[in-house]
């Protein structure tokens, strides 16, 4: 929801600037005086340049009244001030004997010229207007947070308490007491409940640069807003709050730890812990003993260092429910020190197996291999062990093709005394289990498979090949000399070395 103001269509349209923030309305008396107060950021520049009020014209044109260069409209003279505090960043604009002609559109500004940087503002002049509050003005470190006190004024707790940023035509709705609180500021921002003068507090922490600005509190009402408070908000970008841990996670039945930080030379009445939700934050426990029902024997502040400005919390048996964001706050008088935190909890934490996966099948066998340790990840594992002297790949010369000798090596797991692997039992198991972990080790020793069958194929099918060939060149030639049989068999035995090389080549090696 989003909140316009009676007066926001009087609003006139400047510069976006992050460094110069004032009021964009004004009311003033007959015969009365206004104060207006222009919020800038108090770096060296902005310090020493010209600060102006001026006001605009039918023309659009922006006649100086008063600068900081002193010079003073003839018109105004008498009745117009303007006094410069630049260690605060601030300059004030005072006008008395309010005239009706004096309404209008006006500029508080800085710069050499009246187009630079600027603030708009509407100024309205009544028979019986009512004195405007003075506009707070806020500051906060980067990281670290603020309190702003809202004085209502209205003792009754039934009308919605808002707080809103002023843009350039509305006030955006940021936080409001039934529980709206906007998208970027989940976690960070508490309206508190109304004190018996009917003021309340604004609390924001994990402060950013964007957080400066102009805002509005108050209270809404059936008729709108009642007489809101402006409040001026400026964030310095040079921080003296270290960049601490936001999120911690923890496990269901399990515990976490936490620091919260405090200024240790600060006097505080109260330390604790709430839980933030839905724009509340109920105290879980705090320093004097208190611990809410619901939280009795789960949590506690295990130790405290004022000196370093620290306190422990520990939370255990650790619950679904119990992720989101807490705050820890240290209370002095009005003002709250706060800082945001948030827990995730995980259901349980990941193991070697996943649930329900049963235990390996033993083999029965009472070999050494049978009783060995199951190793996984490896390609050991999967691939089994070789043989010392035997070349993976090879087949002797004669061997018929899909037969494996006794001795030589196979791609199937086994083990050899004394040796680790996965029995095939294990890893039928695990596969069957869709455990991912083997996936790394199965797909690479699959691919092993494939490429090692079509090398023996391939040498295989060449050899067929050349054989007839072969033979046919070795009948012609012996055939005129009358080879012996116990010569040919001693070729077979002794074959070329050309002979052995090309089958070498074939087997891989």
């Amino acid at each position: 929801m989003v909140l316009l103001f009676l007066l926001a269509a009087l609003l006139q349209e400047e510069p976006v600037s992050s460094s110069l923030y004032g009021s964009r309305f004004l009311t003033g008396g007959l015969g009365g005086s206004i104060t207006h107060r222009c919020f800038y950021s108090p770096t060296p520049a902005n310090k020493y340049e010209r600060k102006y009020w001026c006001k605009m014209a039918a023309t659009g044109v922006c006649y100086t009244i008063i600068s900081s260069s002193s010079y003073t409209s003839s018109e105004y003279r008498g009745r117009v001030a303007l006094g410069d505090t630049p260690q605060n960043g601030t300059f004030t604009v005072t006008m008395t004997g309010l005239r009706s002609s004096d309404a209008g559109t006006y500029r508080c500004g800085i710069g050499s010229t009246n187009n630079g940087l600027y603030v708009s503002l509407n100024l309205t002049v009544l028979a019986d207007a009512t004195v405007a509050r003075p506009t707070q003005l806020i500051r906060g470190e980067l990281r670290g947070s603020v309190t702003v006190l809202c004085p209502s004024g209205d003792t009754r707790g039934d009308k919605k308490r808002f707080w809103c940023k002023v843009g350039r035509s509305s006030c955006g709705l940021i936080a409001s007491s039934d529980g709206y609180v906007d998208r970027r500021h989940q976690g960070r921002i508490l309206i508190t409940p109304q004190e018996s003068s009917g003021a309340f507090k604004v609390l924001m922490n994990d402060l950013r640069k964007e957080d400066s600005g102009l805002y509005l509190c108050g209270t809404q009402g059936l008729r709108g807003q009642e007489s809101p408070q402006e409040v001026v908000l400026q964030v310095a970008t040079a921080s003296t709050v270290p960049r601490r841990p936001k999120f911690f996670s923890g496990t269901v039945g399990g515990s976490l730890s936490f620091q919260c930080h405090h200024d240790p030379k600060g006097t505080y009445e109260k330390r604790y812990l709430c839980r933030w939700k839905g724009g509340s934050c109920p105290v879980l426990l705090d320093d004097e003993g208190f611990v809410l029902e619901s939280y009795k024997g789960r949590i506690q502040i295990s130790s405290s260092d004022p000196e370093r400005g620290t306190y422990t919390v520990v939370l255990r048996q650790l619950r679904e429910e119990d992720a989101g964001w807490y705050w820890c706050g240290a209370r002095s008088g009005h003002a709250e020190l706060t800082a945001s935190l948030k827990l995730l909890i995980h259901k349980e934490i990941c193991s070697s197996r996943y649930p329900g996966t049963a235990p390996p099948v033993r083999p029965s066998s009472a070999s050494p291999a049978a009783h060995s340790t199951p190793r996984h990840g490896s390609i050991a594992d999967l691939m089994g062990t070789v043989p010392k002297g035997t070349t993976m790949g090879t087949v002797p010369q004669g061997t018929t093709m899909g037969t494996v000798p006794k001795g030589s090596s196979t791609l199937l797991p086994t083990a050899t005394p004394g040796t680790s692997a996965t029995s095939p039992g294990e890893t039928l198991q695990e596969s069957s289990s869709g455990e991912s972990r083997l996936l790394p080790v199965v797909l690479p020793a699959l691919l092993l498979l494939i490429c090692v069958a079509i090398t023996i194929l391939t040498l295989a099918k060449i050899k067929l090949l050349k054989k007839p060939g072969e033979a046919g060149s070795t009948t012609g030639s012996l055939e005129p000399a009358g080879l012996s049989p116990g010569r040919e068999e001693r070729m077979e035995e002794n074959p070329s070395p050309g002979e052995v090389q090309e089958f070498r080549m074939g087997s891989g090696k």
